[in-house]
Protein backbone atom coordinates (compact mmCIF):
# COMPACT_ATOMS: atom_id res chain seq x y z
CA UNK A 1 0.00 0.00 0.00
CA UNK A 2 3.18 2.18 0.78
CA UNK A 3 4.55 1.61 -2.65
CA UNK A 4 1.22 2.67 -4.27
CA UNK A 5 0.99 6.10 -2.17
CA UNK A 6 4.29 6.61 -3.49
CA UNK A 7 3.96 5.79 -7.17
CA UNK A 8 0.29 7.84 -6.53
CA UNK A 9 2.60 10.90 -5.49
CA UNK A 10 5.67 10.33 -7.76
CA UNK A 11 3.33 10.39 -11.05
CA UNK A 12 0.62 13.27 -9.23
CA UNK A 13 3.89 15.68 -9.18
CA UNK A 14 5.10 14.43 -13.06
CA UNK A 15 1.71 15.58 -13.65
CA UNK A 16 1.96 18.74 -11.80
CA UNK A 17 5.09 20.16 -13.41
CA UNK A 18 4.26 20.69 -16.51
CA UNK A 19 1.11 22.10 -15.59
CA UNK A 20 2.70 24.32 -13.54
CA UNK A 21 5.47 25.18 -16.17
CA UNK A 22 2.97 26.09 -19.18
CA UNK A 23 0.91 28.22 -16.47
CA UNK A 24 3.70 30.25 -16.01
CA UNK A 25 4.63 30.61 -19.65
CA UNK A 26 1.48 31.64 -20.00
CA UNK A 27 0.60 34.15 -17.31
CA UNK A 28 4.40 36.01 -17.98
CA UNK A 29 3.93 36.16 -21.67
CA UNK A 30 0.89 37.91 -21.16
CA UNK A 31 2.73 40.56 -18.88
CA UNK A 32 5.25 40.68 -21.70
CA UNK A 33 5.78 42.99 -24.73
CA UNK A 34 5.21 40.64 -27.43
CA UNK A 35 4.50 36.85 -27.78
CA UNK A 36 6.52 34.55 -26.91
CA UNK A 37 6.72 31.26 -29.23
CA UNK A 38 3.13 29.76 -29.17
CA UNK A 39 2.11 32.07 -26.27
CA UNK A 40 -0.40 35.06 -26.55
CA UNK A 41 2.11 38.36 -25.64
CA UNK A 42 1.01 41.66 -24.11
CA UNK A 43 0.47 44.66 -26.06
CA UNK A 44 3.44 45.86 -28.60
CA UNK A 45 5.06 48.62 -27.03
CA UNK A 46 8.74 48.12 -27.80
CA UNK A 47 9.96 49.53 -31.58
CA UNK A 48 9.69 52.94 -33.58
CA UNK A 49 5.86 53.91 -34.49
CA UNK A 50 6.12 54.39 -37.95
CA UNK A 51 4.30 57.30 -39.42
CA UNK A 52 3.68 58.88 -42.57
CA UNK A 53 2.76 57.79 -46.26
CA UNK A 54 1.62 54.25 -46.62
CA UNK A 55 3.88 51.69 -47.13
CA UNK A 56 4.29 49.87 -49.90
CA UNK A 57 3.94 46.75 -47.90
CA UNK A 58 5.64 44.56 -50.91
CA UNK A 59 8.46 43.91 -48.15
CA UNK A 60 6.42 41.47 -46.25
CA UNK A 61 6.44 39.22 -48.80
CA UNK A 62 9.66 37.06 -47.79
CA UNK A 63 8.91 37.67 -44.11
CA UNK A 64 7.03 34.63 -42.35
CA UNK A 65 5.84 35.69 -39.48
CA UNK A 66 4.41 39.56 -37.86
CA UNK A 67 3.22 40.09 -34.28
CA UNK A 68 -0.28 41.30 -34.03
CA UNK A 69 -1.86 43.27 -31.08
CA UNK A 70 -5.48 43.89 -31.10
CA UNK A 71 -6.43 47.24 -28.94
CA UNK A 72 -8.95 45.06 -27.09
CA UNK A 73 -8.46 43.20 -26.07
CA UNK A 74 -4.58 44.38 -25.85
CA UNK A 75 -2.45 40.65 -26.67
CA UNK A 76 -0.07 40.24 -29.25
CA UNK A 77 0.50 36.50 -31.15
CA UNK A 78 2.36 35.90 -34.31
CA UNK A 79 0.38 35.65 -37.45
CA UNK A 80 1.44 34.89 -41.34
CA UNK A 81 1.87 37.77 -43.51
CA UNK A 82 0.65 38.08 -47.05
CA UNK A 83 1.21 40.96 -49.86
CA UNK A 84 -0.82 41.52 -52.87
CA UNK A 85 -0.58 44.26 -55.23
CA UNK A 86 1.10 46.46 -52.34
CA UNK A 87 -1.03 46.32 -49.00
CA UNK A 88 -0.67 43.70 -46.11
CA UNK A 89 -3.17 40.77 -45.56
CA UNK A 90 -3.43 38.23 -42.84
CA UNK A 91 -5.48 35.15 -42.45
CA UNK A 92 -7.23 33.16 -39.56
CA UNK A 93 -8.21 30.02 -40.67
CA UNK A 94 -10.42 27.01 -38.85
CA UNK A 95 -12.82 29.28 -38.47
CA UNK A 96 -15.96 27.12 -39.29
CA UNK A 97 -15.15 24.41 -36.75
CA UNK A 98 -15.56 24.16 -32.91
CA UNK A 99 -12.50 24.24 -31.89
CA UNK A 100 -11.12 26.98 -34.39
CA UNK A 101 -13.69 29.35 -32.75
CA UNK A 102 -12.84 28.16 -29.02
CA UNK A 103 -9.60 28.44 -29.70
CA UNK A 104 -9.18 31.94 -32.06
CA UNK A 105 -11.46 34.51 -30.42
CA UNK A 106 -9.10 37.45 -32.08
CA UNK A 107 -10.53 37.32 -35.19
CA UNK A 108 -14.19 37.86 -33.71
CA UNK A 109 -12.97 40.65 -31.57
CA UNK A 110 -10.97 42.33 -34.92
CA UNK A 111 -14.49 42.15 -36.23
CA UNK A 112 -16.02 43.90 -33.76
CA UNK A 113 -12.65 46.99 -33.32
CA UNK A 114 -10.37 46.47 -35.70
CA UNK A 115 -7.87 48.59 -34.45
CA UNK A 116 -4.54 46.66 -34.29
CA UNK A 117 -0.29 47.25 -33.70
CA UNK A 118 1.46 45.54 -36.36
CA UNK A 119 5.27 45.04 -35.14
CA UNK A 120 7.42 44.13 -38.14
CA UNK A 121 11.60 43.90 -38.16
CA UNK A 122 11.14 46.16 -34.54
CA UNK A 123 9.21 48.66 -36.22
CA UNK A 124 5.45 49.07 -35.08
CA UNK A 125 2.48 49.85 -37.51
CA UNK A 126 -1.38 51.35 -36.45
CA UNK A 127 -3.47 49.50 -38.70
CA UNK A 128 -6.90 48.44 -38.97
CA UNK A 129 -8.20 45.42 -39.74
CA UNK A 130 -11.15 45.03 -42.59
CA UNK A 131 -12.12 41.95 -43.03
CA UNK A 132 -12.56 41.05 -46.93
CA UNK A 133 -15.37 38.11 -47.70
CA UNK A 134 -15.44 38.55 -51.23
CA UNK A 135 -14.01 40.28 -54.75
CA UNK A 136 -11.20 39.82 -57.13
CA UNK A 137 -8.35 40.50 -54.42
CA UNK A 138 -9.49 37.18 -52.98
CA UNK A 139 -7.81 35.03 -55.53
CA UNK A 140 -4.85 37.15 -55.44
CA UNK A 141 -4.22 36.77 -52.08
CA UNK A 142 -5.34 32.95 -51.40
CA UNK A 143 -2.69 32.09 -54.21
CA UNK A 144 0.22 34.11 -52.42
CA UNK A 145 -1.16 32.19 -49.47
CA UNK A 146 -1.10 28.99 -51.29
CA UNK A 147 2.54 30.25 -52.55
CA UNK A 148 4.26 31.18 -49.30
CA UNK A 149 2.77 28.50 -47.30
CA UNK A 150 1.13 25.81 -49.10
CA UNK A 151 -2.23 24.53 -49.07
CA UNK A 152 -5.37 24.64 -51.25
CA UNK A 153 -6.95 27.53 -49.91
CA UNK A 154 -9.55 29.15 -52.59
CA UNK A 155 -11.92 32.13 -52.99
CA UNK A 156 -14.59 28.90 -51.66
CA UNK A 157 -12.82 28.94 -48.22
CA UNK A 158 -13.56 32.69 -47.75
CA UNK A 159 -16.81 33.28 -48.75
CA UNK A 160 -17.90 29.92 -46.77
CA UNK A 161 -15.88 31.83 -43.68
CA UNK A 162 -13.92 28.62 -42.96
CA UNK A 163 -10.86 31.40 -43.55
CA UNK A 164 -11.06 34.73 -42.67
CA UNK A 165 -9.02 37.83 -44.86
CA UNK A 166 -8.38 40.42 -42.99
CA UNK A 167 -6.63 43.58 -44.78
CA UNK A 168 -4.06 45.39 -42.83
CA UNK A 169 -5.84 48.94 -43.85
CA UNK A 170 -4.17 52.36 -42.66
CA UNK A 171 -6.04 53.31 -39.22
CA UNK A 172 -9.20 54.78 -39.68
CA UNK A 173 -10.20 53.22 -43.23
CA UNK A 174 -12.50 51.02 -42.82
CA UNK A 175 -13.25 51.13 -39.16
CA UNK A 176 -15.71 47.78 -38.28
CA UNK A 177 -17.13 49.40 -35.36
CA UNK A 178 -14.67 51.50 -33.38
CA UNK A 179 -13.79 55.18 -33.17
CA UNK A 180 -10.31 55.80 -34.54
Amino acid sequence: MKIVKTLLAVLGGLILIPIVAFATLTISARASDGPAGVFVGGALVEGELVTGSEPDWSFVHNIGTIELQLLDPDRSRLIFVLDYEGKAYIVSGYMSNRIGRIWKKWPLKAEEDGRAVVRIDGKRYERTLVRIQTGAVVDGVMAELGRKYGGGATRAAIEAGSIWLFELAPRGAGMTGAAP
